[in-house]
């Protein structure tokens, strides 16, 4: 399904664009326009920037503000950028409270006192009330949109109430229940309101045990709940205990691909650079920080090989084979760095358990370092004739795949304690390691027992 959406996509993107270069724009509008506008949204970010804006102008008011919602942050700055004030409030217009909170936090603050201005007294309320909280917690993502009930009241009474509202917010598969002060107590969920008895008081279907979420509970936090107890919608409490809105799944999982999306771009330095299509300038200056660190972690690898330059003019066969040792090194480490920095982010590693996690990683990398060195070592000796140089590329192979295991839990248990971030800077510093050591026990092995 995947593959089959990936390539409508792309037919829809060629034709849109040879609609535009053959000046066809209305037909290209129809076009655009009749998708669902995450497919529009889809398709701006698969555009270089001027035929962005270009297609942007072809998006009709109404769809506006739901593709702004829709594209990563860097392109709606950019799109932010092209829209005046009139337009920039029309997009506003009908979007749900926790959404315009997420989408005024990339408007000028000159516009945002406008847009409360054009509110009435309750939705100001309640965009002020999620704009209190930090965006990436459980406050930041709610939705201050609920229904709630009293105990008190008979499931018939709720229901006939529930006719009079004419409708109820989306995805709702339960009603909040509180107590005159707003305190929560539980929730009445719809499956038993439509197949209980309609004379039954609330109190007696009621769920006291259901999940309730603290304002202040990180969102990685709340995605984690949501998926582990396959929840549609949960209540959002403040400190007191008193209901101030929910959170639901749709909200939940926009936090996981922005999670997954982030993990994947910091893991190479780009957490920054969710564009394809950013500035040449702008780009250029994110990564070249992190190639300036790779520079000086490659000359530090290159200083290591400089202090055995001896050696290696004597063995040319160490010149060949010592990329080898560092290689392997390299990507075990990768391999246990990427599922320690993983069980970090799900909460799954602690204390308790550190000692195991670095116990089984160290025998995985003497285990796989004794097959992989028999392996190299055979090579070796068959490619260059000499049992020495097999022994120690095996030695130092050992020696290098050990210390991967060791540096792909220590490494990034290291940088948590000293609150970096492990998925942006464990890879630049296990590399340096599992290449210096590498470096260092095969062309030192080399210098004691060849020279």
């Amino acid at each position: 399904m995947s593959d089959e959406r990936e390539q409508k996509q792309g037919r829809v993107a060629d034709t849109v664009s040879g609609l535009l270069q053959g000046g066809t724009v209305p037909e290209a509008r129809r076009m655009l326009n009749a998708l669902h506008p995450a497919e529009i949204a889809d398709l701006l970010e698969s555009f270089p920037v001027a035929e962005r804006k270009l297609l942007w102008e072809l998006v009709e008011e109404e769809n506006g503000g739901e593709v702004l919602l829709q594209v990563n942050d860097e392109v709606r700055s950019g799109l932010i950028e092209e829209m005046d004030e009139a337009e920039l409030l029309a997009a506003t217009s009908g979007m749900d409270v926790d959404d315009l909170a997420d989408f005024m936090q990339d408007l000028p603050k000159t516009l945002t006192g406008a847009i409360l201005r054009s509110m009435d007294n309750q939705n100001r309320q309640r965009l002020e009330a999620v704009l209190a909280y930090p965006e990436d917690s459980a406050g930041g993502l709610m939705n201050t949109d609920t229904v709630t009930v009293r105990p008190d009241l008979s499931l018939d009474v709720v229901m006939r109430y529930l006719r009079m509202r004419g409708s109820v917010p989306e995805l709702t598969d339960h009603l909040f229940v509180v107590s005159r002060f707003d305190h929560f107590l539980g929730v009445l969920r719809v499956s038993d309101l439509l197949t209980r008895d309609p004379a039954s008081p609330v109190a007696d279907v009621l769920d006291t045990e259901a999940v309730a979420i603290a304002a202040d509970k990180p969102a990685r936090e709340v995605a984690k709940m949501f998926e582990d107890r396959d929840l549609i919608s949960a209540p959002v409490l403040d400190e007191r205990g008193r209901l101030i809105g929910r959170i639901t799944v749709d909200d939940v999982v926009d936090v996981i691909r922005d999670e997954a999306e982030r993990s994947i771009l910091t893991m190479a330095g780009l957490g920054d650079e969710a564009d394809l299509f950013a500035p040449i300038w702008s780009s250029t200056r994110r990564r070249a920080l992190w190639l300036g660190i790779n520079l000086l972690t490659a000359l530090l690898a290159a200083y290591v090989i400089g202090l055995f330059e001896g050696t290696i003019q004597q063995v040319v066969a160490l010149a060949v084979l010592m990329p080898v040792v560092a290689s392997m090194g390299g990507i075990a480490g990768t391999q246990t760095l990427t599922l320690v920095t993983r069980a970090l982010a799900l909460g799954q590693v602690a204390s308790r358990n550190t000692r195991a996690l670095l116990v089984k990683e160290l025998g995985i990398g003497i285990l796989n370092g004794l097959m992989w060195a028999a392996i190299l070592a055979g090579i070796a000796v068959i490619w260059f004739g000499e049992p020495a140089i097999g022994a120690i590329i095996a030695a130092a192979m050992v020696i290098n795949l050990f210390v991967a295991g060791l540096s792909g839990v220590g490494v990034p248990l290291m940088l948590k304690r000293l609150g970096v971030d492990p998925a942006l800077a464990g890879g630049v510093v296990l590399t340096t390691v599992t290449d210096v050591v590498g470096f260092m026990a095969f062309l030192g092995l080399a210098t004691i027992f060849l020279i």
